[in-house]
């Protein structure tokens, strides 16, 4: 059981841990690419599904380094190497697909509004998944981050409230970008603008696969 004056102690380092979760969750990455085309692709449900699988795999990943398996999976090499390269592979395909319907422009059906046959709810939260959980540095966000505001003897409770914070904060922030696309969707979706934006996003996630294969 957690006692105030315990709780009143860790108020402080979470503030601080809010402000820097809250600056890096708006740096765009793999899974803004993924959430946008998502919602331009299916409108507002599949892409707030993407967003949903994004912040599951970061809470995943925060689950992983409250009860220590995190710092395991990272000292085990082949593993680690494992999911950063399978994270690559997954970007990469989602990155010719965008090249490949900027080649085909076939947008006739999302300028009348009714949408190609996309990714459905579940493969939207599928595709927003694993856009995030491929990509090993969440994991190293919260092995290498969070110890920064937390001491050794931290109780999990307290471990877990600061990794769903930056899990909620991730998806506050996608759901906000998938309402403003979808508002704008009806402009977004004239063949002209998707085919510079599916080629924006085939070229930013080709552009992430290089960064993560290099470092």
């Amino acid at each position: 059981m957690l006692s105030p004056s315990m709780l009143s102690s860790y108020l402080s380092p979470y503030l601080s841990f809010l402000v820097l979760a809250s600056a890096l969750v708006v740096i765009p990455g793999p899974d803004f690419a993924v959430v946008s085309r998502n919602t331009l692709n299916g409108g507002r449900r599949r892409g707030t599904w993407s967003a949903v699988g994004v912040a599951s795999s970061t809470t995943l990943y925060g689950i992983l380094a409250a009860v220590g398996l995190g710092s395991v999976i990272t000292s085990m090499r082949p593993v680690f190497e494992g999911i950063r390269w399978a994270g690559i592979a997954y970007l990469a395909l989602l990155g010719f697909q965008a090249f490949r319907s900027a080649w085909k422009r076939d947008y006739a059906a999302l300028e009348l509004g009714i949408g190609p046959a996309g990714p459905t709810g579940s493969q939207g939260w599928l595709q927003g998944f694993l856009s995030n959980v491929g990509n090993p540095k969440i994991l190293v966000f919260y092995l290498a981050v969070l110890p920064q505001f937390l001491d050794q003897e931290a109780p999990m409770p307290v471990v877990l409230v600061f990794a769903f914070t930056h899990a909620l904060l991730s998806l506050a922030y996608l759901v906000l970008l998938v309402c403003g696309i979808h508002q704008a969707r009806s402009v977004l979706s004239r063949p002209g603008v998707r085919r510079l934006l599916d080629l924006a996003t085939g070229t930013a996630l080709i552009r992430f696969c290089i960064k993560l294969a290099l470092e």
